[in-house]
């Protein structure tokens, strides 16, 4: 009997080669997912040794390209301060590309700005501090006060808070309520935790409220801020409370990255807002799909904390808020949140004459008029309750920044100006550290062509807002 003809054994053989190489080479780029992973093939410790040593490197990434942005000096506004009297941060921080001045730039239409890129960096996108790994990122100053208070640590071994303290807001924040008008501030110049709540708010919170403002202090596990391997605090965490970022109700500038958008380096960095006024709002969440504080408080809890992945927030441990009386405790307490005292405005929310000066009545009428500011923000709570795309990708081309791919924000929640001096930095991820940034970021982008006075005027009334 004859032996087989080696020839088509040897092609086979090579095909199945082939095709071997192939799926290899295919498993070794991973297909694109959602979610998280769930399985974690690292130990703790060496999770922990592989972040610890690259912290300084991300850090000092991130450090230098604020300070290619920004000036970052403590320059306050002798004239101004935060309703507790921390001093508010003076003049346009925002750093020009060589050879560029404003006039210059606010003649450019959107085309010529892009083409020359001579859009300022920051005016960009902020990346939060590690883009790539996100999370919440709290300031050391309310690190240092909770530790104290109830001994939870919220440090990340992987990274710290990226912004100067003085480009924050005032720390404690004051509270006011919409019940009770006349007594001001009631925080008694603390921050108001688990340990302190009873004894400053019993007898002036109704019982619902007071348990919202009990569960609103409660730390419950959130994504980096667990008992699993994959935390990033160095011990077992009980997790964070809803008011580690939003204060006193108020907001301390604490950074996370959106839960709703994907892949990674496509999702924005966003700065904690204030709860002071959700009463008079109607939209919320990051893509503003939640439409009453209710809806926000157990997205919260259910997704947000887990960055936008159920499947990983059942293993981390999510709390699951009963809706007919956790959430609505929670959403009565928030819904009494006021505005600070705005003592130079009368019922329509504009200027009264016979107290303001002749500069602020000059920003008031550019607001109104030549700014357009009022199309969005009308009073008198300043916003129209609604979204607007401001399409700033007109003036720069898509780019990478420190992990982050920086495109359009997309369309973005009018927020209500009232109180804005408290509230720094600005716009939805931080970007703009002053008021004066602020201002000359709105007048490029909608090109209304203010002049270097009328910048400092418009500014001078959004301070008594």
């Amino acid at each position: 009997m004859r032996s087989p003809n080696p020839l088509p054994l040897r092609k086979f053989a090579f095909v199945l080669l082939f095709l071997t190489m192939l799926q290899t080479k295919g498993a070794d780029k991973a297909p694109p997912t959602s979610y998280l992973p769930v399985v974690i093939k690292e130990s703790p410790e060496a999770i922990m040794a592989r972040m610890k040593a690259d912290k300084p490197q991300i850090m000092k990434r991130q450090k230098d390209l604020l300070g290619e942005r920004y000036d970052l000096a403590n320059r306050p506004d002798k004239g101004t301060t935060m309703t507790r009297g921390k001093p508010v941060q003076d003049g346009i921080r925002v750093k020009l590309p060589k050879g560029v001045t404003w006039e210059a730039l606010a003649a450019m239409d959107p085309a010529e700005v892009k083409e020359k890129d001579a859009f300022p960096r920051g005016f960009m996108p902020l990346p939060h501090p590690n883009h790539p790994e996100g999370g919440m990122v709290f300031p050391k100053f309310h690190i240092d006060e909770i530790k104290k208070q109830e001994e939870r640590d919220l440090t990340r071994f992987d990274l710290d808070f990226d912004l100067p303290d003085h480009f924050l807001p005032e720390f404690p924040s004051p509270i006011f309520l919409t019940t009770r008008p006349d007594l001001g501030d009631v925080s008694q110049g603390k921050e108001i935790t688990l340990q302190n709540f009873n004894a400053v708010f019993n007898g002036l919170l109704n019982p619902k409220q007071l348990e919202g403002l009990r569960l609103l202090l409660t730390p419950f596990p959130q994504q980096q801020f667990n008992a699993t391997e994959d935390r990033r605090s160095l011990k077992p965490s009980q997790g964070v409370a809803c008011l580690d970022c939003h204060a006193n109700g108020n907001t301390n500038g604490a950074a996370h990255l959106v839960g709703d958008i994907r892949p990674q380096e496509f999702r924005h960095r966003i700065e904690t807002p204030t709860l002071r006024g959700v009463n008079i709002q109607r939209l919320f969440g990051s893509q503003r799909a939640l439409k009453s504080v209710e809806d926000f408080t157990e997205f919260e809890q259910r997704a947000a904390y887990f960055d936008g992945d159920p499947v990983i927030a059942t293993k981390k441990g999510v709390n699951v808020l009963e809706r007919g009386s956790q959430v609505h405790f929670m959403a009565e307490f928030q819904d009494i949140l006021d505005f600070p005292p705005a003592p130079k405005l009368g019922l329509d929310g504009k200027l009264n004459p016979k107290m303001a000066t002749e500069q602020e009545m000059r920003g008031q009428q550019i607001f109104f008029g030549k700014g357009n500011c009022a199309s969005c923000h009308t009073p008198p709570y300043y916003t129209d309750l609604t979204m607007h795309n401001l399409m700033a990708e007109r003036f720069f081309k898509p780019r990478t920044i420190n992990g982050m791919m920086a495109i359009g924000d997309g369309a973005i929640k009018t927020f209500p100006l009232r109180g804005i001096k408290d509230t720094p930095p600005y716009l939805h991820d931080g970007r703009l550290l002053t008021l004066d940034d602020a201002a000359a970021y709105f007048n490029i982008v909608t090109q209304t062509k203010l002049t270097e006075q009328e910048i400092k005027d418009l500014v001078s009334f959004l301070k008594q807002l």
